[in-house]
């Protein structure tokens, strides 16, 4: 199928009408950014759910530049250094967190030149376009979040076996299962399942868009992926150490949302103590190995 026809049906997905509040604070979101902002997505449980209370709503702020974003430059540095910075928000009675990513980097993550699969397994699932400075703005934002579906599978189908290349759906999972294992998770194991069962029609039609390629790979390709993705894999969960750590100084609240988060996604209750409160950067880095050989996280 053609590529357009692809970007047609992200796009229609994309401009899918949200609860006016999303989009309210999706703009109170980008005004804190200034002239900077450029889009603001939204994905995520929250999107899936269709629930807003008591849930943590979660976006993508896209900017031009990270030094025109910032007052402070340490903020700028840390962004470009480890992307994105994660910062709480709070409007009109509801919670968000938003990531922040500038254009150049938002391309660069959704691509198969991303170091991590973090931006690619997330907009290759459902997400809307909720705010855009202007149509170039939204335009970019569009042709971006198109090529994520066809990174995530292009990388999974030397991998998988001509079973799973002939279903489209067992071929998701198997891509949502290696993507899980390439960061630190709270969820069980079944999780990247459950997100193609919650719409298996919505992601056959994706890959049927994408192509997916029927060729045979030899035994050298399929050890030459295996190995790309066992190096994205360690890289990944690295990079989400780093990403804590540093969420930990940029994130008010963060130790709190992070014990949150692990107990709603694993059952496995997390007390702080205060000097966890007091010292979060030190209570992720104190947290995060009991957590993983108790499988809190994996």
């Amino acid at each position: 199928m053609p590529v357009t026809e692809l970007r047609d049906l992200v796009e229609a997905e994309l401009f899918e009408p949200v609860d006016p509040r999303v989009s309210a604070m999706a703009a109170a979101v980008a005004a804190q950014h200034g002239a900077a902002s450029r889009a603001v997505l939204f994905y995520g449980s929250c999107l899936r759910e269709k629930q807003l209370e008591g849930l943590m709503l979660d976006f993508y702020l896209i900017v031009s530049d990270y030094r025109e974003a910032y007052d402070k430059r340490w903020l700028a540095a840390a962004n470009r250094a480890i992307p994105p910075n994660v910062f709480p928000f709070a409007f009109q009675g509801l919670s968000a967190k938003y990531a922040v990513l500038s254009e150049a980097d938002f391309a660069r993550e959704c691509s198969p030149e991303a170091p991590t699969v973090s931006v690619y397994a997330r907009f290759a699932q459902p997400a809307r376009l909720v705010w855009a400075a202007d149509e170039a703005a939204r335009a970019r934002a569009v042709a971006t979040v198109a090529t994520a579906a066809p990174t995530l599978l292009g990388l999974i189908r030397p991998v998988a076996t001509d079973e799973e290349a002939a279903d489209s759906l067992a071929l998701w999972r198997k891509a949502f299962a290696y993507t899980y294992r390439a960061e630190l998770r709270a969820e069980r194991k079944a999780r990247a399942g459950s997100i193609v069962d919650s719409d298996p029609q919505r992601y056959a039609r994706i890959a049927a868009a994408v192509g997916i390629e029927r060729r045979a790979f030899t035994a050298s390709e399929r050890a030459a992926a295996e190995r790309r993705w066992r190096a994205l894999q360690r890289r990944g969960k690295r990079t989400s150490v780093y990403r804590l750590a540093k969420a930990s100084l940029t994130f008010a609240g963060g130790v709190e949302y992070l014990a949150w988060k692990i107990s709603r996604h694993s059952g496995e209750e997390i007390h702080l103590k205060p000097w966890q409160r007091r010292w979060p950067l030190l209570a992720a880095i104190t947290l995060l190995p009991r957590l993983v050989r108790r499988g809190a996280i994996r």
